[in-house]
């Protein structure tokens, strides 16, 4: 069993500081796709903002039950997996209350030296009982004190040159392909 978590709090900037970055909602309709296409269970976005939390709230109602669900339902169907906390803690509670154990926490982060777990030995695990949390960042990643309570760091995605800055909705689809897409 695989979740995904996007974290929009706690979040670094461009110069490492600690913040609570914006929803997008780009990003949550592109990564509720890829999650429903690569069978992911549940997407948990994780914002403690109120007013983020009823923009995610408003944007899910018009295409799960608005005008938007008559326009195109699959929208709707892939949205269904979206869970909204206000922190970490609340995922990885959600989590284990519905798999009735502990999930292993994976962080993932586009700086180098950082990864731990490789991509071959990481879909080993996923045939595992624990389920896995999958956590990607917004802004330009997770802050230390995620990465540091993960259990594992998956190897960052690597492109040709030095310019590595995936979008998060791009990052995810790749990594989620890369785990568990049919290769």
């Amino acid at each position: 069993m695989i979740d995904v978590a996007l974290v929009h709090y706690p979040v670094v900037d461009k110069n490492g500081r600690l913040i609570a970055a914006a929803l997008t909602p780009t990003d949550l309709h592109d990564l509720a796709r890829s999650a429903r296409t690569y069978g992911v269970e549940r997407l948990w976005i994780v914002t403690p903002l109120r007013d983020q939390q009823r923009l995610a709230q408003r944007m899910l109602g018009f295409w799960q039950k608005g005008i938007g669900a008559e326009y195109n339902p699959n929208r709707g169907q892939a949205l269904d997996l979206i869970r909204i906390t206000a922190d970490l803690d609340e995922a990885v509670a959600g989590l284990r209350d519905l798999a009735a154990r502990d999930p292993l926490l994976w962080g993932t982060c586009a700086r180098s030296g950082l990864g731990r777990l490789g991509l071959d030995r990481a879909r080993e695990i996923l045939g595992g009982e624990r389920p896995v949390l999958l956590i990607f960042g917004t802004a330009w990643g997770l802050a230390p004190e995620v990465l540091d309570r993960c259990d594992n760091i998956l190897v960052p995605l690597e492109g040709m040159g030095e310019y590595n800055h995936l979008s998060v909705r791009s990052a995810a689809a790749v990594m989620l392909d890369r785990l568990v897409g049919r290769c």
